[in-house]
């Protein structure tokens, strides 16, 4: 372990979700005094679009007990608060702590489900926009010199025939030259929540001269970090089309025998890292600020593959097992171009230092082994993909 006295005071928005709850073990266990808040709105929604998490988890509360009973030095406080309708408690809570630093999960994190029909976009942009706009307000009046991460995706950019830089993009027109956020070209009304976030965080930090880290980050993969054994607790861990990331949901397809359902062609090529490798790129983030009045992007992944590359990687790490597994290519359900150019920069943090874990086949054998206990929990009719883009008009 090591905890030890609080340096700083961090809170962590959205600390009941897939990467909230890790990062709050991990920053406690750094020495941060930790906030972590949510307001429970994807567990509503989980039950509401009929999927859960393959390890049931604990109710929020209770889900940082025994950390907190095991490590009474650097113990997780808890809040439910929903940034994005009760402001005046947000505004409270940065008030009375007066936080160093606040990471920004609190949203929606679903790009199926914000294209399930009318209420579902109008309901993410809503509480995605207004959460953002309301922490910005409470930290120009009650934290002005607290730095603001705010958890970004690479699904801003789309799919551009240019690199893509990470935020910024210098150019020149009419024989002037200008530095400008870079285009955007956003596939579901998620990722048009998280550009406008941008938008509006930007202009926040060059107005009122606030410090935040906009970390555009690629797809997630894996449950476990280090510390979840000792919080005795798992992440949660989605699976389903709706919430679950595609090689998570490749894993588990191919534990219960079933095809790995490849959308389209397989040639989309996005981003990607491991789930602890998020916890290395934000703790870099933490130590590494902008200045006042900056609004810095990062590139948060570590490598670049299409999805028929992940599908063959998961398939051999199947074969490590002895399981046999089919690829199955399916109607997409999704409006993306098949076949493109795609070359995202991450300079930024492989200069900071990063060693990432890059996705092998021994990398995923090893997800493998501590996901097959767990292979009863499945819910097998949640794989297929029933929310499509050209559909959703509700």
């Amino acid at each position: 372990m090591l905890c030890k006295t609080s340096l700083k005071r961090l809170i962590v928005l959205g600390a009941d979700g897939y990467l909230g709850f890790p990062v709050s073990l991990h920053f406690a266990n750094a020495g941060f005094e930790v906030h972590a808040v949510d307001n429970l709105s994807k567990r509503f929604i989980e039950a509401r679009v009929g999927v859960a998490p393959l390890i049931p988890l604990a109710p929020f509360n209770h889900r940082f007990d025994n950390w907190n009973l095991a490590n009474s030095r650097c113990r997780i406080s808890t809040h439910l608060i929903d940034i994005a309708t009760q402001s005046r408690l947000l505004y409270n809570l940065i008030d009375e702590l007066k936080p160093s630093v606040i990471i920004h999960f609190a949203e929606q994190p679903s790009a199926p489900y914000s294209m399930r029909g009318r209420s579902e976009a109008v309901d993410t942009q809503i509480n995605n926009i207004s959460g953002t706009l309301n922490l910005a307000f409470a930290i120009k009046k009650y934290a002005p010199h607290c730095h603001i991460i705010k958890l970004g995706t690479m699904g801003e950019y789309g799919t551009p025939n240019i690199d893509i830089e990470e935020g910024w993009l210098d150019i020149e027109h009419n024989g002037r030259n200008d530095r400008v956020m870079f285009p955007k070209k956003a596939n579901s009304f998620y990722h048009l929540s998280k550009v406008h976030d941008s938008n509006n965080l930007e202009f926040a930090a060059r107005n009122w001269n606030l410090m935040i880290t906009d970390l555009n980050q690629g797809i997630v993969y894996g449950h476990d970090t280090d510390l979840m054994e000792l919080s005795k607790s798992t992440t949660s861990f989605h699976y389903d089309s709706i919430f679950g990331t595609v090689i998570n949901r490749f894993m588990i397809q191919g534990l219960c025998g079933s095809p790995l359902t490849v959308y389209g062609s397989g040639d989309q090529i996005r981003a990607y890292l491991h789930i602890s490798d998020v916890l290395k790129c934000i703790h870099l983030a933490v130590d590494n600020p902008p200045d006042p009045g900056e609004f810095r992007v990062r590139n948060q992944f570590t490598e670049f593959k299409s999805v028929n590359d992940l599908s063959m990687i998961v398939a051999e790490a199947l074969s490590m097992l002895g399981l046999s597994s089919e690829i199955s290519h399916i109607v997409n359900p999704r409006l993306e171009t098949n076949h493109h150019y795609y070359n995202p920069s991450n300079r930024s943090f492989i200069e900071l230092g990063l060693n990432p874990l890059l996705l092998t086949p021994q990398v995923v054998y090893d997800m493998l082994v501590q996901l097959q206990p767990f292979i009863s929990n499945v819910q097998r009719d949640s794989f297929y993909p029933t929310i499509k883009w050209d559909d959703s008009i509700s």
